[in-house]
């Protein structure tokens, strides 16, 4: 579900705020999301100087950054009419170009949209830029022709001409809008925005994820999936847990579910048996130790239904082992998101084979068709 509404924007007497609150109403695809937040990145990564001119193709490059990460990565759904994903894909870029999406900037994907040949992605800039304004200046377009074409090519001269009295967010570098190129900030917005900044970008990170989530209702941690953050958490933990399992000396014989190969304490690598770029969690009960050119081989892709008992065995000699070999308070918290994602009453049922099995059948089929169904590749198999 969508976190509830954001705090109110902060009031400033001599700016029009519920023309800023009113941006997204009636807002039927990604456009207009993509293009504000780029705005404020774009703002903020050039210390908001509000004498600078904003370039239309700065901010496409900008906004096909911000809709790479949650395209490429988690194959989210834009809604059916937008064309945003078409664009992405048309480019050809490839998910080496931003192999690491906790990198802090994006500087070299957006060099690699620089380079590319953007022609297609013109017509992002035909409509959203004008259509941005109108909450700004109903007022002053007694008259003007909404519909598309009428609306675009009248839009910039009236912005051009009230942007000293009524303060649009900003104007165009042109009166003409087949000659505009670019816009340029109100002074006034550029202080409030830079005043504001967490404020805004929050409110309109909340609005960006109310949108996509009417487009994804059954994504899990869709809110993780929008931005790349900052760094990635490590696997210590997990590692550490299975390092445990894997030195028991009392334990059978473990082998990877992929290649049959016998999994060593010294080197393995944790496979996110659904896809971490699907699930966007570290959780235990999906991870479980591959050789590292196994992990490597697998990916983001989807594995065979036929590694499913594999995969819930070997989970389970884990637990087992685990019972034995941790104390029962570390026991329990290792074990406590086994409990509460699978729905499983107690730690019997967990070291209970046929119920742990049941569990991840119930919850992980579902989760294995909803990720095929977004384009993450299924059935594959690991060739020796």
């Amino acid at each position: 579900m969508t976190p509830g509404a954001p705090r109110p924007l902060p009031a400033a007497d001599h700016l029009n705020i519920g023309a800023l609150a009113g941006l997204f109403r009636h807002t039927t695809n990604s456009y207009k999301y993509l293009f504000f937040i780029a705005l404020l990145d774009l703002l903020k990564r050039h210390r908001f100087d509000a004498e600078r001119p904003y370039t239309y193709t700065e901010i496409t490059v900008e906004m096909l950054a911000i809709a790479w990460f949650a395209h490429t990565f988690f194959k989210l759904s834009f809604g059916a009419q937008d064309k945003i994903a078409e664009k992405l894909d048309a480019l050809n870029l490839g998910s080496q170009i931003y192999a690491n999406p906790y990198a802090r900037d994006r500087l070299a994907l957006r060099a690699a949209l620089q380079e590319s040949d953007l022609a297609d992605t013109e017509s992002l800039m035909v409509y959203v830029p004008y259509r941005l304004l109108r909450p700004f200046l109903e007022s002053s377009m007694t008259g003007v022709d909404k519909g598309s074409g009428p609306f675009e090519r009248a839009l910039p001269k009236i912005a051009n001409a009230h942007f000293a009295t009524v303060r649009p967010l900003y104007r165009f570098d042109s009166d003409d809008c087949r000659q505009c190129s670019a816009i340029l900030f109100h002074p006034d917005w550029a202080a409030y925005l830079e005043t504001h900044f967490p404020i805004i970008q929050g409110w309109a990170a909340w609005h960006w994820l109310h949108y996509m989530q009417r487009r994804n209702p059954a994504t899990p941690a869709l809110s993780s999936k929008l931005f790349p953050p900052a760094k990635r958490d490590t696997l210590t933990p997990q590692t550490r847990y299975w390092r445990t399992i894997l030195t028991d000396p009392d334990r059978p014989e473990l082998r990877c579910i992929y290649s049959g190969e016998t999994l060593q304490a010294e080197k393995f690598a944790l496979d996110h048996y659904l896809p971490w770029s699907f699930v966007a969690h570290d959780q235990i009960w999906n991870l479980i130790p591959a050789p590292p050119g196994v992990n490597s081989a697998k990916s983001n892709h989807l594995p065979s239904a036929e590694y499913f008992q594999s995969f819930v065995a070997l989970q389970h000699q884990g637990l087992l082992a685990a019972r034995r070999l941790l104390p029962a308070g570390a026991f329990g918290k290792v074990t406590e998101d086994y409990l509460s994602d699978l729905h499983l009453p107690s730690f019997e049922a967990l070291l209970d084979f046929e119920r742990l099995y049941h569990a991840y059948a119930r919850n992980i089929s579902p989760l294995l068709a909803l990720a095929a169904n977004q384009g993450f590749s299924p059935d594959w198999r690991y060739a020796r």
